[in-house]
């Protein structure tokens, strides 16, 4: 499993499971994605968006692989922090990221109330595997 994060003393346990490559990196300062070139069968995004590694993340899922992504969607604002434009998906965006690339089987927008209300997006795609 490849965990990243800008700070990873939330999962301080896990840090010396050898199962475990824990990448510390800012995914926004610029920098190159630190994990570009590889993939992997299972690419798993929650409560974050930094729109220009979108593309970045959706290359990374493997032939035969599954992308599943959820986060902030446009009419969360009413509930509290993101409220920011850069940090919510405008309707159909997600969709709109794997377009081409992968084969969406899931996608909705809807209001969640646990742990407290929100507006999300969230995907479930899969790149085909090649055929033999």
């Amino acid at each position: 499993m490849v965990v990243i994060d800008r700070d990873l003393s939330g999962i301080a346990d896990l840090l010396g499971d050898p199962a475990v490559e824990a990448v510390e990196a800012d995914l926004e300062d610029g920098r190159p994605f630190p994990l570009a070139g590889r993939q992997f069968a299972g690419v798993i995004c929650t409560n974050y968006l930094h729109r220009p590694l979108l593309g970045a993340l959706v290359a990374a899922v493997a032939p035969g692989g599954t992308l599943l992504y959820e986060t902030f969607s446009e009419g969360h604002q009413q509930f509290g922090p993101p409220q920011r434009p850069e940090f919510i998906l405008r309707p159909g965006e997600l969709r709109d990221a794997v377009a081409g690339e992968l084969a969406v089987r899931a996608h909705e927008e809807v209001l969640v109330h646990r742990p407290g209300p929100a507006m999300v997006q969230r995907i479930a795609a899969v790149r085909d595997a090649p055929r033999s």
